[in-house]
This record gives structure tokens, C-alpha cells and sequence, in this order.
């Protein structure tokens, strides 16, 4: 059972009356039952959740491949989304085509979902490229690794999309740590403001780095939206029917000229914060534990062995092709060709810059002083 960090209660999880609906929406029980919910469900195929089966074994592989490889020396840090694949693959299925995401650095689920190839992201966590990808190719931001300031892009870009006469939405990624950034609330006050197209996804793995919930907040995160004047929402952010559910409802609010939305995904942080961190010094075991029976692979794997709609056969074939996925994206992240020195100056202003082509002409003759020395 989990704990509500700010009322030290434990969060509804069955399904109960339309006139009380749950706190979480859940769909999918730890132990694989679909539950029902008044408010929130979704009409799945045999395939499509054998699909999303797949899509959850594939990233959590490549995430276990970045792992090792950023151990081994070749990544320069890692920042593992382990424990949070439904939460990332749930709301990046409910995607649509043109709608626009905008990620924090931990996204790499998200970024499967938006088909940016896996060695790309390695590419940016290896120090070879500024990004990797093109945005506009994917309809998947860049990268970004100051806490929150996507949100305000986010919603700059959903005004924009509103301006433009749109159909579309931008979803922006960011952690329960994040809201305490002044950035996030700053973008909740304007896309409420202007009514922006914009679903805010808030990934509440329980720590920012070392920090509890607790320390971020004193309510639940998805009830701070009453206060900027939208609605806000929890959903269980390990199972990924009803991020896939509720994600979709609020983007086709946003579509619909009904503003934004807050999505308070309720999940955990399996691994550390980064390969920087050590969370054995600050959080307990049985707490990991404990979240151990809410994996979010496990639960849909028991849902389609309960369902018979799928057999030991296709378990291993999706294992297999996960494997194979995970050892070429070792072979071609090794592959990569280190960038120039100096292209570090590349792509950073639109024109000519005076001070940037200082700096660039200093450093060319700081590493041809190099040069000289060894002649």
C-alpha cells in the first residue's frame, strides 16, 4: 500500500461510487484486474496492449543498456527512467501525430513513443552532439536540463498554436520536484491565463534527487491546479491504461478550446536520481520494495496471460527482439565519431555572433599551442 506523503494516508485505489470518484484513477490493478472508473476509460485490442506490452519492455531494455553503458565510461551521466514506463509510454501513445512535447531529461520513453532513435538521446548523454534530433521531424523538444524552463516553451507554444487557429496540443514533462520552480507556476499562470492548449505532465516519482515529497509540498500536486484555475488530476503512473486514458481526455480538452490540464502521475523512482546519485543514503529499502509489486511491466503481463491473449511464445519474442534492439543501440552508441573541438560554437545563434566567435578563435589557439609544442 502506498502512502499519501502530505496527509499520510494511503490514496484510493478501487473503483467506488460516480458521485465519489477514486483520488487515483486506476485502471489496471498491481495484480493485472481491469478496474473500472466513472470518469476515465479505454477501449484497448488484444494488439494494442500487446503493443504497449512491447513498447514497456523495449525502453526499459534500452534504459538498462544506457545504464551499463554510462558505468562502463562511455555515457558521461544517465538519468533512468526505471519504474516510470507507463507513465511515459501511456501519455506518449496518447499523443497525436502534430501535437508537440516537450520533455525534461528523463523522457526517453516518450521519446520512443515520438520515434527518435534511441542512439540519438545516447548521442547527447555522450558529449558527440548538441541534441541529436530535429523537432520539428518528431513533434519531441529538445532535451533540457534546467529544472522546469520547458514549461514556460511549452506554453509560449501552445499560445502560439491558439494563435495560429490550431488543432492541435503541447504536453510538457517535469517532475514533483519541478513545482516548486518558480518557471512551472510562471507557465500555469499564463496558459491559464490565455487558455492555452497545454497539458501540464507532472511525473511524481516520490524524490527530487534527495528531497521527499513532503518537503515539495503539503498537498497533493495535481490539487494545486484548483489554485491557478484548471483542473488537476492523479492517476496511477504505473499503470498505463489510465495515463493512456487520462492523458487522452486532457489532450482532447486542450484540442477542444477547454485549456490546460494538470496530470499528477503517482509513480517511483526505481533507480537512483542520476548515475551521480546514491539513494541508499536517503531512502529506505523496504520502501523500494514495496513498489517492486506495482511494476508496471508485470501488471499488463499478468493482465494478457489472465486474458489469454498471449502465451509463454510471445513473452520470449518480445524479450528476444528487446535484446537484440538493446544490443545494437551498445554497438552504434560505441560507433558515434567524436564532434571537433570547436563545434561546440556550432548552432548556438542563428547569425554570426562576435563574442561566441571570440571565444572560438581563443580556444583554437589555446589547442594549437598544443600542436606547437609537440613539433
Amino acid at each position: 500500500m502506498t502512502i499519501d506523503a502530505a496527509h499520510g494516508a494511503p490514496p484510493s485505489t478501487g473503483a467506488q461510487s460516480p458521485s465519489a470518484p477514486p483520488e487515483l484513477v486506476q485502471l489496471l490493478t498491481p495484480e493485472g484486474e481491469r478496474v473500472e472508473h466513472p470518469e476515465y476509460d479505454v477501449e484497448l485490442t488484444a494488439d494494442e496492449i500487446k503493443s504497449l506490452y512491447r513498447d514497456l519492455v523495449i525502453v526499459r531494455r534500452l534504459d538498462q543498456e544506457a545504464l551499463a553503458l554510462t558505468r562502463q565510461g562511455e555515457l558521461g551521466v544517465w538519468a533512468s527512467l526505471l519504474g516510470q514506463e507507463a507513465a511515459q509510454i501511456g501519455s506518449g501513445r496518447a499523443l497525436r501525430p502534430n501535437d508537440m512535447a516537450f520533455p525534461s531529461y528523463r523522457e526517453h520513453g516518450v521519446a520512443w513513443c515520438r520515434d527518435v532513435d534511441p542512439v540519438k538521446v545516447l548521442g547527447l548523454f555522450r558529449g558527440v552532439n548538441h541534441s541529436g534530433w530535429d523537432p520539428k521531424e518528431h513533434n519531441f523538444h529538445l532535451y533540457t536540463i534546467v529544472i522546469g524552463s520547458q514549461s514556460l516553451h511549452a506554453a509560449g507554444y501552445a499560445m502560439g498554436i491558439q494563435r495560429d487557429g490550431g488543432e492541435d496540443a503541447a504536453i510538457v514533462y517535469f517532475g514533483d520536484g519541478a513545482t516548486s520552480q518558480g518557471d512551472v507556476n510562471e507557465a500555469f499562470v499564463w496558459s491559464a491565463a490565455q487558455n492555452a492548449p497545454i497539458v501540464f505532465f507532472c511525473q511524481n516519482n516520490q524524490w527530487a534527487i534527495s528531497e521527499p515529497l513532503e518537503r515539495q509540498s503539503r498537498i497533493p500536486l495535481y490539487r494545486r491546479a484548483e489554485g491557478f484555475g484548471f483542473p488537476g488530476i492523479r492517476v496511477d503512473g504505473n499503470d498505463v491504461f489510465a495515463v493512456l486514458a487520462v492523458t487522452r481526455k486532457a489532450l482532447d480538452n486542450a484540442r477542444s478550446g477547454q485549456g490546460p490540464t494538470l496530470i499528477e502521475a503517482f509513480t517511483y523512482r526505481m533507480g537512483a536520481h542520476t548515475t551521480t546519485d546514491d539513494p541508499t543514503r536517503y531512502r529506505l529499502q523496504a520502501e523500494l520494495e514495496a513498489w517492486k509489486l506495482k511494476d508496471p511491466i508485470e501488471r499488463v503481463k499478468a493482465y494478457l496471460v489472465k486474458n489469454q491473449m498471449a502465451d509463454k511464445d510471445y513473452f520470449e519474442s518480445i524479450d528476444d527482439e528487446a535484446k537484440q534492439i538493446g544490443s545494437d543501440l551498445r554497438r552504434r552508441c560505441l560507433e558515434l565519431p567524436d564532434p571537433e573541438a570547436t563545434a561546440i560554437w556550432e548552432n548556438v545563434y542563428a547569425t554570426d555572433h562576435s563574442l561566441l566567435a571570440g571565444e572560438r578563435d581563443q580556444f583554437t589557439s589555446y589547442l594549437g599551442s598544443f600542436e606547437e609544442v609537440t613539433r
